[in-house]
């Protein structure tokens, strides 16, 4: 890399930074009530009992907290699937990770009588990593292992089958319908700093293994076989990758249900700033990733006042038009 493209990488990264803190700051001061920059900066600082101070303590701040680990990981798991996979239009529910947790939630909703969100995270983070694990023991039996193509059918064969249990499971118990709604839209209300808590350490150890193929999937990239050629442990580095990806798409959705859309648009707004390098994608995902997040929450709460569009539905909304963008560019290129 020469000093003049690792400058402007810098550089954008610096510009990156600015914009998450900017998206913060937007978040714990726009919602139903404005608050000046300086006020939350205070109740941030000195804390108090006037109204600011628990808005932005207690409400704005754990939910901002989320926003912000959801948004990083579910961008970095999009980016290593992507990689793994080879697959342009690749998310984390490639491998059927976010249906997984959705049965997971249905199962703690119908049967198990949990109805806080506190309690059916682990229902959620437990179907995504079985979810995972059965996608890939089906792509690595048989001949020629676990490829991007077999992946990728076992992840479409294995979501199919979840929403049906899915749906079988809400059409003979109806009364866990309206929460279970609540959660597969995907939103960061309600959410406090106990769910924080709970998931923190399932992003970070997430961040690490993927963090740690980096190089592997820059190889990856270049085919399996000049993969090999270069020392890389092919196996090894789509087993721990796609650990991590599990790791980090089963608490992000735990936490938050399947928001839409930012494993697909976020890598590839990550790699127009920096390139393909993934020690600078990944790091530029989990910058990226909140700043769409928290903005997309924080204008859901405000375009149909005193009511609130999910950040799952917003997320969606700018998604869509991407991915349409996306497609039509590749058929040009085609």
């Amino acid at each position: 890399m020469t000093p003049r493209m690792r400058g402007r990488r810098l550089g954008l990264t610096v510009v990156a930074v600015l914009a998450l803190l900017l998206a913060v700051l937007f978040s714990l001061a726009v919602g139903s009530r404005q608050f000046a920059p300086s006020e939350v900066l205070h109740s941030l600082l000195y804390g108090g009992d006037s109204d600011v101070a628990q808005v932005v303590r207690y409400l704005r701040l754990p939910r901002t907290l989320i926003g912000l680990m959801v948004g990083a990981a579910l961008a970095m798991a999009g980016t290593v699937m992507q990689g793994i996979t080879r697959n342009p239009i690749a998310d984390p529910g490639i491998l059927g990770i976010s249906q997984g947790a959705s049965v997971g939630v249905v199962l703690a909703l119908s049967f198990a009588g949990i109805h806080t969100l506190t309690g059916y995270v682990w229902f959620a983070f437990a179907g995504a990593g079985i979810a995972s694990v059965v996608v890939y023991a089906i792509a690595s039996s048989g001949r020629g292992g676990a490829t991007p193509v077999k992946l990728a059918l076992s992840g479409a064969a294995i979501n199919a089958l979840l929403v049906s249990v899915t749906m079988a499971v809400l059409t003979t118990k109806a009364a866990a319908l309206d929460e279970f709604r609540f959660w597969q839209v995907g939103s960061l209300s309600g959410r406090d700093a106990e769910v924080a808590g709970q998931i923190w350490p399932f992003l970070l150890v997430g961040a690490v293994l993927v963090l740690s193929v980096a190089r592997g999937l820059d190889a990856l990239a270049l085919g399996e076989d000049v993969a090999r050629g270069l020392g890389q442990k092919v196996a090894t580095v789509r087993i721990v990758g796609g650990l991590g990806a599990t790791v980090l798409t089963g608490a992000g959705v735990a936490a938050a249900g399947p928001i839409a859309f930012v494993g697909l648009a976020v890598p590839h707004l990550a790699r127009a700033v920096v390139g393909s390098d993934h020690r600078w994608l990944l790091p530029m995902a989990a910058l990226l990733g909140p700043v769409i997040v928290l903005v997309s929450d924080t204008i859901g709460r405000i375009v149909f006042p005193p009511s609130e569009v999910p950040a799952g539905v917003m997320t969606a909304l700018i998604g869509v038009p991407f991915l349409v963008t996306l497609v039509r560019r590749k058929a040009v290129a085609a």
